[in-house]
């Protein structure tokens, strides 16, 4: 070796020696803060601040202090924001940990690879000198691996205890029964609802005034008999309808895509079934086995309904006979250019199929987790198809579909550029694209109808926003959430509501100057959306409690806590709620400011979608099987 090749040698050994020391200590910084950051973590308790704690304590002596209200929300969403903060913190800086590792190791070899070669013979060192190099090297080893090791470990405790802290808060706090605010430890407290003596003022008499069309009928008087109250609202109902176009119209006939039309979790049909036996066979008109799973829902034109499946090589969308449950025909979504050879590696809840399909009675459009979306005739021919992109999601897109007039309604809301856009129903090309400045997001678009137009509303962290259906152009936002949503927005009487776990509740005034009406903090969502009348908001987790709030002011009615937790979204029909938990229990109640359940039928099998209703029938799909319950009119 010449003597330049030996300097350069011993240069980039020297080189790497010091990376490998750099990113030595860099690694020990690093454990020691993690280490640190579960100590603090361990003596705190973001339920429970002390600071809090003392204004609750305050706002019980003096319930009237409006500001000591504000300033107990602002601090409350600032102790949470700031406890997930640490909950990135802690997830970045374990991977920071690994990394640093990383590169200590690889310099190590590195300058062991390049350095260079002394033909010096040096004197071999004692024995004794050997054996405690040998020890020294031992310890040492051991000691760092030990630290590093236990740093990991608090950083994974540290993390998943900050992920579960909240849940369980509420599922401590759903055990609780009372709803004023000296009554509440651990800071339950409906920082929105209104005082005691402002609930207890008798409710507006408004005047009664004669049924016209695109006129509101008055108000329900709080001593109406129930009879008298459904008839009220029905009646109302109708009169609104007449201000609605008539595809809306038509499409509220049927059940055209996920929670109905315009995904807002109301059906329009009559005479639905309340008790069935899945076991016994009871008001089953028929159950059919699907050939490929999916978590999606049935959807429902005239005599057909529609669901898809996938698994990472095959795609596939049905139809059947809603009325006999025969299989019309199944289309195999393939051949798309630009489609990857399998599907993207997603969670097992999510799936390759967990997207609900829509229709407008001309052709039903589905989408799957690899990009892939189709037009299907109702004779199951392929009408178009095409592949929007892989969507970059760590779960698997989830985001339903929904169709208005000639376009389809794709919320894109991914890792590498989120949007929404809209396609042509006739040959899928791009009529709009929105760029989104969102995280990822699970929920699906819900269409509204405001001021004589039509809004697609969607939410994602940290925006929820209205866009003109039209055009994409959008009308309004308002920051107001954050975390990983998957709960699509309710809307009812001019209010929008949104929410996600970990964040908060909202109630969103409308128009080009949105203005949050009212906050709550109390039980969130991860997965089943609200839905909401207008004068009711019921709100349900995924650990099995449901909540019932005043829709204008957030005052909490009643709360109720049931066996099994829900992954379905509650689908509000005529003046009952059917919410179908994890078990396949029913839960069906009246859509009142006081819980009345009605029954609870058992189907039998595991249930996580939504179910679709016409005439008489309930569809719903469970783990394994497509379940019609009733027989029509």
């Amino acid at each position: 070796m010449s003597l330049i090749e030996k300097t350069k040698s011993g240069i980039n050994a020297r080189l790497w020696n010091k990376i490998a020391i750099i990113s030595g200590i860099f690694a020990f910084l690093i454990c020691f803060l993690l280490i640190a950051n579960y100590v603090q973590i361990n003596r705190l308790d973001p339920v429970n601040t002390e600071a809090v704690n003392t204004l609750v304590k305050r706002l019980s002596e003096n319930p009237n202090d409006e500001a000591l209200r504000n300033e107990i929300r602002a601090l409350d969403l600032l102790v949470r924001k700031a406890y997930f903060t640490d909950q990135w913190q802690i997830r970045t800086g374990g991977y920071i940990l690994l990394i640093s590792i990383a590169i200590m190791i690889i310099s190590i070899q590195l300058s062991r690879a390049t350095q260079p070669i002394n033909p010096t013979v040096k004197e071999d060192p004692s024995e004794i000198d050997q054996i405690l190099k040998k020890i020294s090297k031992k310890w040492i080893s051991i000691g760092g691996t030990a630290i590093v090791v236990i740093a990991l470990v608090l950083a994974f405790l540290t993390h998943d205890k900050l992920q579960n802290t909240f849940t369980e808060a509420a599922i401590a706090a759903s055990n609780e029964e009372t709803e004023q605010v000296q009554d509440v430890p651990n800071r339950k407290v409906s920082i929105a609802a209104e005082t005691k003596e402002e609930t207890e003022k008798p409710e507006e008499v408004k005047e009664e005034v004669k049924i016209e069309p695109k006129e509101v009928v008055k108000e329900v008087e709080k001593d109406e008999t129930p009879a008298e109250q459904n008839k009220i609202v029905k009646t109302e109902t109708i009169a609104k309808t007449a201000e609605l176009p008539a595809f809306v119209l038509e499409a509220r006939k049927n059940f055209p895509s996920f929670r109905g039309a315009n995904g807002l979790g109301v059906a329009y049909q009559n005479n639905v079934p309340t008790n069935w036996d899945g076991p016994a066979n009871e008001n089953i008109a028929w159950k059919v086995k699907l050939n490929l799973p999916g978590y999606n829902s049935p959807i429902i034109w005239g005599d057909k309904l529609f669901v898809t499946g996938a698994n990472k090589i095959t795609r596939e969308v049905y139809c059947f006979d809603k009325n006999s449950g025969k299989l019309l025909w199944t289309k195999t979504v393939d051949k798309i250019p630009g489609s990857p050879a399998s599907g993207p590696d997603v969670t097992e809840d999510t799936g390759q199929a967990a997207p609900t399909a829509a229709t407008d009675g001309k052709n039903v459009y589905a989408i799957f987790a690899n990009g892939d979306i189709v037009a299907i005739d109702m004779s199951g021919n392929q009408v178009w198809a095409k592949n929007l992109g892989v969507p970059q999601n760590h779960y698997g897109h989830s985001s339903s579909l929904l169709v208005y007039e000639d376009k389809v309604i794709v919320e894109y809301d991914q890792g590498k550029g989120a949007k929404v856009m809209a396609l042509s129903t006739s040959d899928g090309n791009e009529i709009w694209s929105t760029v989104r400045k969102v995280k990822i997001s699970w929920a699906s678009p819900v269409i509204i109808h405001r001021n004589n137009k039509a809004e697609i509303v969607l939410i994602a962290d940290p925006i929820v926003a209205g866009y003109d259906v039209q055009t994409g152009e959008e009308l309004w936002q308002i920051a107001c959430t954050y975390g990983e949503v998957g709960p699509s927005v309710a809307y009812a009487d001019g209010i929008v509501f949104a929410l996600n776990e970990y964040a908060s509740l909202v109630a969103i005034s409308g128009g080009n100057d949105p203005k949050i009406l009212w906050e709550d903090f109390d039980y969130l969502s991860d997965v089943p959306s609200p839905v909401a009348t207008k004068d009711l908001l019921f709100v349900v987790t995924s650990y099995g409690v449901i909540v019932c709030h005043n829709a204008k002011t957030g005052e909490k009615y009643w709360e109720h806590e049931f066996d099994n937790g829900f992954y379905a979204s509650p689908i509000l029909v005529g003046d009952l709620i059917y919410l179908i938990d994890r078990e396949g229990i029913t839960h069906i109640y009246k859509a009142s400011k006081e819980f009345e359940l009605i029954s609870e039928p058992n189907l039998g099998e595991g249930v996580v979608s939504s179910p679709a209703f016409a005439d008489g029938q309930i569809f719903v799909r469970t783990e394994e099987h497509l379940y019609c319950i009733g027989t029509g009119n």
